[in-house]
């Protein structure tokens, strides 16, 4: 008995050590996957003044990163439900390597916009693949808390862009801060290739796979598309609004999105957990609206700097969470076999208003109209928020019918 007891403990304690890591790496993934388009936020006064380029052109770099991307994710769902997600993440940190590793020995606008294009491929891989591996691995109960953590990962790296990266720069340059992200990715990639178990074989699929979102899928992809299309114009102009606008110095203006990052993590992680059936279906639109909220401080940030501090901590608690909880209710009501798809054309909504918020919000900063710009992103918010509680109210009605 006392053999088995030890036995038990010693598995229970060796599975932990694998779900700790298996969560550690799959942050880093998700971190990674976006880490080029928060560099180009965060070290954006530098590459303004060293490239030449605009503020409109900075907000393009975000627009093709995630235009490219909002395309290839029906398909990257598709390609990691067949592949497995060992392989899909390994191709993940591999090309995030090779976009980081372009982005610092670009020369102008033309090569810069190609890197980001090319960070668009583990963008569209990473929610599906990161979801599979959960799914994979990891039991139910603690799915939701995984996958918080995991989610949390992109807000690492916008922490890591908006601190260490941006404090490196610094010191040895904007170009080889980037080459030493890319140099991290690609060492991530051989851990996950070492850590990850092999792929099970190829599931054989009968006939199409709609690429077109569908019932809650579709409304989860509209409310991530002006969620998204909010948090891109913050996260790529926010640096430039505090050196500009605000008189910060580029290092004081980075760890604005430290901050924003530090945030997110925590909220992420604490409303993953929270979003359990049930309550997960209002949190997206209770989110929005703190979103709203922390628009509406940036703007009156002009007016008094300060108030840019407690926007960016709003924005990473409301805004960025909004996008794991809508994670958590895919993993919650996926078909079998779908959840990689699933997470795709969510994520595809997502990645669609990353696209379009910069550009819309381009010619506001290139103007010095930043408040009127921030008002508009109140209003991406807010349609957000209508979205998600129309779903809710409706979601409610359909369970409720089916029941009686």
């Amino acid at each position: 008995m006392a053999n088995g007891a030890v036995t038990a403990k010693a598995t229970s304690e060796s599975g932990r050590s694998a779900g700790a890591g298996l969560t550690v790496l799959l942050t880093c993934a998700m971190a990674f996957s976006m880490l080029q388009l928060f560099l180009l936020g965060a070290l954006g006064p530098r590459l303004v003044d060293d490239l030449g380029i605009s503020p409109t052109m900075l907000g393009l770099t975000t627009t093709i990163g995630f235009g490219t991307a909002a395309l290839l994710s029906p398909g990257g769902g598709r390609i990691v439900d067949r592949i497995g997600p060992r392989r899909a993440l390994v191709v993940l940190l591999v090309v995030s390597a090779a976009a980081l590793a372009l982005i610092g020995a670009a020369p102008g606008a033309a090569l810069l916009l190609a890197a980001v294009a090319l960070g668009g491929v583990p963008q569209a891989l990473a929610n599906p693949a990161t979801n599979k591996a959960v799914l994979a691995a990891v039991p139910p109960p603690r799915r939701g808390s995984v996958t918080g953590a995991k989610q949390s990962g992109v807000q690492l790296g916008a922490f890591a862009a908006g601190l260490p990266l941006a404090a490196l720069a610094g010191g040895i340059g904007w170009r080889g801060a980037v080459w030493t992200a890319a140099g991290a990715a690609l060492l991530t990639g051989l851990w996950a290739l070492r850590a990850l178990p092999t792929d099970p074989p190829s599931p054989c699929t009968g006939g199409r796979v709609s690429l077109v979102p569908r019932g809650f899928v579709a409304w989860l992809a509209v409310f991530s598309l002006f969620l998204g299309s909010g948090i891109a114009s913050i996260n790529t102009y926010l640096a430039l609004f505090g050196v500009r606008e605000l008189g910060f110095d580029p290092v004081a203006a980075g760890a604005l999105v430290a901050v924003l990052g530090v945030a997110g993590i925590v909220g992420r992680v604490g409303w993953s957990k929270a979003a359990r059936p049930g309550r997960a279906e209002w949190l997206p639109g209770w989110l929005a609206a703190g979103a709203v909220i922390a628009a509406v401080l940036l703007a009156l940030a002009s007016l008094a700097a300060p108030l840019a501090w407690a926007a960016a901590v709003a924005v990473g608690v409301f805004a960025v969470s909004g996008n794991a909880v809508s994670m958590v209710l895919v993993l919650q009501r996926a078909a079998p076999g779908r959840a990689g798809q699933d997470s795709a054309l969510v994520a595809a909504g997502f990645f669609a208003g990353f696209a379009l918020g910069p550009p819309v919000f381009g010619p506001f900063a290139a103007a010095g109209r930043y408040g009127a710009g921030w008002l508009l992103v109140a209003v991406e918010f807010a349609a957000a928020g209508a979205v998600a509680f129309v779903w809710a109210v409706r979601d409610r009605r359909g369970r409720a019918g089916n029941t009686s």
